[in-house]
């Protein structure tokens, strides 16, 4: 545990916090009294470590780019590939490390909120490794965009809870998950996906994620890399905390956040905190932030192409590093997204997220500002295997209309579902 980037008392600057009903006030303060008991017990970081070099797959490669980095000039590119983690991203370093905090504690079962399904999914693998009950809560509207995670849940056993209210996305997904978490504090952990939310979450998911950050400068002092600056996608900043924590109280390199731009600069066209003309200081999900608020405190509508960047807070640590200039913050529409994904896949053979494609986008756009003795390092926080039923109407439209159309054909001719039937499925 690094107590410099710790909160105080819950809070980072005039951040943070614990803005909750009473219900869920006691299960907070244990949660927090077990996480720093257990940060400081040996057997309980000897099994995480464990687990994660057996099971995530730690450490996860730090990947020279010799083609971005002669086709954009300027700056070395290396690419931190925590797309080779199990389950396909980062979510999984936090996924396993609450869920082995919670079995500790005697919980039975968990629950989790999903935007894109990486957490989802990842807190899933999680439980059916540790043998804990799964329920995972996820916006109508990312149940549909995110299908081949939602299956791949419900093989690792989970329950997938479509929320049908609000905008059915992450947000409106978190809310269905504190209110199961409120009925059911006794038995159940709920784990959060992101470094944000009442305390102690902000600096639970932070120490979880804070591994992909540690390996990156131990990697980078192997190889005699000087880094000129870091740069990760934003959304609610689980990976972007974890990657950035070792270099907070550091002068240097820069650290660059990526937020989702969407479609435009306009109320409900983005998911921008940092940078958008919507975003104010606010309280919701129980932390005072950044977020997209209307004049009454409501949350507003958000656009991304991306379900993980599409949320209308940001992490509270996070906030406050913008505000003090610590993280600089940049938007990245849906284009230069797009963009990213395809020059990454043409010139280096890496298939990024949509999320971290943002990312990507980002270290393109500053690629020629850094010396070329120094390098951008992206943190591609997952693989885009899950992206396919958004990138393919997009980059080969009739070929995916034409496989849509013969996968129906197939289906309703009824044999795979006959042969499942006759092996018992």
């Amino acid at each position: 545990m690094n107590s410099n980037t710790y909160s105080t008392k819950g809070f980072f600057s005039q951040y943070g916090g614990k803005y909750v009903a009473e219900v869920l006030s006691r299960p907070l303060d244990e949660l927090e009294a077990a996480f720093k008991e257990a940060m400081q017990d040996k057997s309980f970081l000897h099994e995480l470590e464990i687990i994660r070099r057996d099971y995530i797959g730690r450490e996860t490669p730090l990947y020279f780019a010799p083609t971005a980095t002669r086709l954009l000039g300027g700056a070395q590119i290396y690419i931190k590939l925590e797309g080779l983690a199990n389950t396909g991203a980062h979510k999984i370093n936090n996924a396993i490390g609450q869920c082995l905090l919670a079995k500790r504690m005697g919980k039975k079962r968990i629950i989790a909120e999903t935007g894109a399904g990486q957490h989802g999914l990842a807190t899933a693998a999680a439980c059916a490794k540790l043998g804990l009950d799964c329920t995972i809560y996820m916006g109508e509207v990312d149940v549909r965009r995110q299908q081949p995670n939602v299956a791949a849940m419900e093989l690792y056993g989970a329950k997938v809870r479509a929320v049908t209210s609000g905008s059915r996305t992450l947000k409106d997904a978190v809310n269905e998950a504190m209110r199961d978490w409120a009925a059911n504090p006794d038995s159940t952990h709920y784990v959060s996906g992101s470094a944000l939310g009442p305390a102690p979450f902000p600096d639970i998911v932070r120490e979880f994620q804070s591994v992909i950050g540690r390996e990156v400068k131990k990697q980078a002092a192997e190889r005699g890399i000087k880094i000129g600056a870091m740069v990760a996608c934003v959304g609610g900043g689980s990976n972007s905390i974890g990657f950035f924590e070792p270099f907070i109280n550091e002068k240097e390199p820069r650290l660059i956040g990526a937020e989702a731009g969407g479609i435009g600069p306009n109320a409900g066209e983005n998911a921008s905190r940092m940078t958008g003309n919507a975003a104010r200081d606010g309280i919701l999900h129980g932390y005072k932030s950044r977020f997209l608020l209307d004049e009454d405190g409501q949350a507003l509508p958000t656009r991304s192409i991306s379900a993980g960047l599409d949320y209308c807070g940001i992490g509270p640590q996070l906030a406050a590093l913008g505000q003090s200039g610590r993280v600089e913050f940049t938007s990245i529409l849906d284009k230069e997204a797009l963009e990213a994904v395809s020059f990454f896949a043409k010139n280096e053979g890496i298939l990024f997220a949509l999320e971290s494609a943002h990312a990507g986008a980002a270290a393109i756009k500053i690629a020629k500002e850094i010396p070329s003795d120094q390098a951008i390092i992206i943190n591609m926080s997952g693989r885009g295997d899950k992206d396919v039923f958004i990138t393919s109407p997009v980059f080969r439209p009739q070929k995916w209309l034409d496989f849509l159309h013969a996968e129906i054909e197939r289906l309703e001719g009824g044999k795979d579902i006959h042969d499942a039937n006759v092996m018992g499925f």
